[in-house]
């Protein structure tokens, strides 16, 4: 006998989106969001293509082009030694999007592990990690990073072998901004989980006779990624800059361009009117910062599950 009382809406329940697919709507409407992350491809397709188009940009040499101001020859200009400021800002953002992308590949799983591991079994472990971040928190970013790249400074692995990595470049400055960069997720990542693990389908799971492990990684890591992808565009910013810094600083990546060496040879170049190259490295890393800092945000309001119930 069908209940008069019935609705439509109870015949016919509604089915919910996830927080994923909610976040991809959130998105795909906001329009400083997509415009945003159309900077953040182009930067990325440029990053990927560049070193096909000029792959011996550094060894060319037009002492009849030094320092020419833009022009319709050279949109941006020529540096120094007569190349193209242009093709040298593009050739930057290579190695700027690269060290964002793999600093930030290591340290935000590293941190989502730790701060997962020690948030949802407590004790002495996380003690050891509460004492580790909090440690590593004391000492200003920035002296973190120009340490541990002093630490690996001329260090090699598997010389002579196909597989030679050499620390005192790009491998170090990545290295260096892994092994710092994990801390700020792993302190997010460890007071959410300290919040999951007393809820109902958490102690629900224990009560079924789930291991900690299991629950771990079935019911609390992927109630934490969201996390994990906000703090990867924000962390994307800090690495870009960071490498920036040190480069300009005289320990970061030599032999291939980058912003920071642009910035550092032009640094004098203002006092005689030459504006092109520091403009150019200033705009191009202005631009992506900017990009990335907008999505980001955009992204955690997208992701925020208070927001989504909201």
């Amino acid at each position: 006998m069908t209940d008069p009382r019935a609705t439509s809406d109870d015949a016919e329940p509604r089915i919910g989106r996830s927080l994923w697919s909610d976040a991809a709507r959130r998105i795909g409407r906001d329009v400083p969001a997509l415009a945003c992350l159309a900077v953040i491809v182009v930067y990325a397709v440029v990053a990927l293509s560049v070193g096909f188009l000029w792959p011996n940009w550094t060894q060319q040499v037009d002492y009849d082009r030094i320092n020419q101001p833009p022009s319709r020859g050279a949109v941006l200009g020529t540096d120094e030694f007569g190349r193209s400021v242009f093709e040298k800002t593009l050739l930057g953002a290579k190695v700027s999007m690269t060290v964002g992308f793999l600093a930030n590949v290591v340290a935000i799983p590293l941190g989502i592990l730790v701060g997962a591991v020690a948030g949802y079994y407590g004790g002495w472990l996380d003690d050891l990690v509460v004492w580790l971040v909090t440690t590593l928190s004391t000492i200003p970013g920035l002296v973190r990073v120009i340490a541990i790249r002093f630490a690996f400074q001329g260090v090699v692995l598997w010389e002579g072998t196909p597989l030679e990595l050499d620390f005192g470049g790009l491998p170090g400055i990545v290295l260096a901004l892994s092994v710092t960069g994990w801390i700020g997720t792993c302190r997010l990542v460890r007071a959410e989980t300290m919040k999951i693990r007393e809820l109902d389908y958490v102690t629900a799971a224990r009560a079924a006779g789930r291991r900690g492990t299991a629950i771990l990684l079935r019911h609390v890591v992927p109630n934490v990624l969201h996390l994990g992808i906000i703090n990867f565009s924000l962390g994307f910013i800090g690495a870009v800059q960071a490498e920036v810094a040190l480069t300009y600083l005289g320990i970061g990546i030599f032999g291939v361009p980058s912003w920071g060496q642009m910035i550092n040879a032009a640094q004098m170049d203002l006092v005689v009117g030459r504006w092109w190259q520091i403009t150019a490295a200033g705009g191009a890393m202005f631009l992506l910062v900017l990009a990335l800092n907008i999505f980001g945000d955009r992204l955690r309001d997208a992701l925020d599950p208070k927001l989504r119930t909201a």
